[in-house]
């Protein structure tokens, strides 16, 4: 459950785009209540977990998750995979349903406070009771303005500059540390006739704001990102345009190709040296072969400023409840489960592993990939979430209208922020 995509999501992983894509509203609010028995479409007490998890790796985990569920007599629980393009947009429709699915991964922080505040989550405080090994930190980021907890934490991951070793040895590159590495490790290859940085647009446009999301903590800092991301900042200020300015030394290095299709296409040319390195969440390798991983090595998004206290993104994935679950007693049951040791070790075991668990008694994957990550983290001095989960589900699509359209006209920076403002004042004040 890495990703979720991250946006953040997932895509590759997490935000895969196959199945029920091309379902409409109605058919996917049918298609949530699957099991047959009842008024509701629900078998007789089931819980349904509405996931966005649709990777081959990922999906298959969860399937796991929940036969391992519903072994243990404390609950029946049915899952329904949805490509998660189509989650996120009909998220909102399915919580404010007559009849909703009673669970759904999803994200912590902003994202989950924003339907708190609106009634549409239920408040699982007792669940919580029962968590007290958990980080203070993720219990905080749990929590709602009205102090109650809303979000369970699954797992968290890391975003990176994620390449194949093998091929930077073939290109007789290496990792950069600085922004000026950067840009010569991107002259290098672009020399060699290889795209420097994959990229995965179609379809998935938010991928772009984890290029606004890191330029803007490297340039002007965690704390004014967060308030940028709650209207307290403004998108048409001078330190936004810097973080386009320097994002345009690097655009000649995008492949081309990128904007046209979506992420998992832009990770197949990863994988398949068609593209040098590539900014994405560790959800990416939900898709990527097993025998692939070994091969899989990151570097954290160079330093600009070094003055700029170190940031990283850190999205935490996990679940939350419709207020409305018509089985609020079991869908608790099904959160604590997903809480345990063991339900989060078989997920890590039965997915790519590339994730840290959120309970800290469970164990990660043994491999010097995710040794490296946890040690990222845990040398930033803060951490981020991502653009969507450090603002809101409405504010996103602002970005990717403004982001994209930066790619595609550069030397339109000016009023593309200007127009950002605008679109983005239309959601901070309803």
């Amino acid at each position: 459950m890495s990703d979720f995509d991250p946006g953040r999501r997932r895509f590759l992983g997490h935000l895969g785009l196959l199945g029920v894509g091309a379902l409409g509203a109605g058919s996917l609010l049918s298609a949530c209540a699957s099991s047959a028995s009842g008024p509701s479409g629900k078998a007789a007490g089931a819980v349904t977990l509405q996931s966005n998890l649709s990777s081959p790796q990922a999906k298959t985990a969860m399937e796991q998750l929940i036969a391992d569920f519903n072994k243990l007599g404390k609950g029946t629980a049915t899952l329904n995979t949805i490509a998660s393009e189509t989650f996120r947009t009909q998220l909102p429709t399915y919580l404010t349903s007559a009849n909703p699915p009673d669970l759904y991964t999803w994200y912590a922080g902003s994202v989950a406070n924003d339907y708190a505040s609106k009634g549409l989550l239920l408040d699982v405080s007792d669940v919580w009771q029962d968590l007290g090994d958990y980080p203070a930190a993720l219990r905080t980021l749990s929590t709602d303005s009205g102090g109650k907890q809303v979000f369970v934490p699954m797992n968290n991951y890391w975003w990176g500059f994620f390449y194949r070793k093998s091929n930077f040895a073939k290109w007789g590159v290496q990792e950069p540390k600085t922004w000026a590495d950067f840009v010569a490790l991107c002259q290098t290859l672009q020399g060699k006739g290889i795209p420097p940085i994959g990229i995965g647009l179609g379809d998935t446009p938010w991928v772009a704001s984890a290029w606004f999301d890191y330029l803007d903590i490297r340039i002007n800092g965690a704390p004014f990102h967060r308030e940028l991301l709650a209207g307290k900042q403004r998108f048409d200020d001078p330190k936004v345009k810097a973080v386009f300015t320097r994002w345009a030394e690097v655009l000649p290095f995008f492949d081309p190709k990128g904007k046209a299709y979506p992420f998992q296409e832009a990770t197949t040319a990863l994988l398949g040296g068609k593209t040098g390195m590539f900014l994405i969440g560790t959800f990416f390798a939900d898709a990527a072969p097993k025998d692939a991983l070994g091969d899989i090595d990151f570097f954290r998004f160079p330093v600009i400023d070094p003055s700029v206290p170190l940031a990283e993104e850190a999205p935490t994935d996990g679940f939350f409840a419709s207020a409305k679950s018509a089985n609020p007693a079991a869908t608790k049951a099904l959160l604590r489960y997903f809480a345990s040791v063991e339900a989060q070790e078989t997920y890590i075991k039965s997915s790519s592993g590339i994730v840290l668990p959120a309970n800290p008694k469970a164990k990660a994957a043994d491999t010097p990939l995710v040794a490296k990550g946890k040690a990222m983290l845990g040398e930033a001095k803060e951490l981020t979430q991502f653009f969507n989960r450090d603002s809101s589900d409405a504010l996103q699509p602002t970005a990717d209208t403004a982001l994209t359209k930066f790619i595609d006209k550069p030397d339109q920076i000016d009023a593309i922020l200007r127009e950002w403002q605008t679109s983005a004042d239309k959601v901070f004040k309803g």
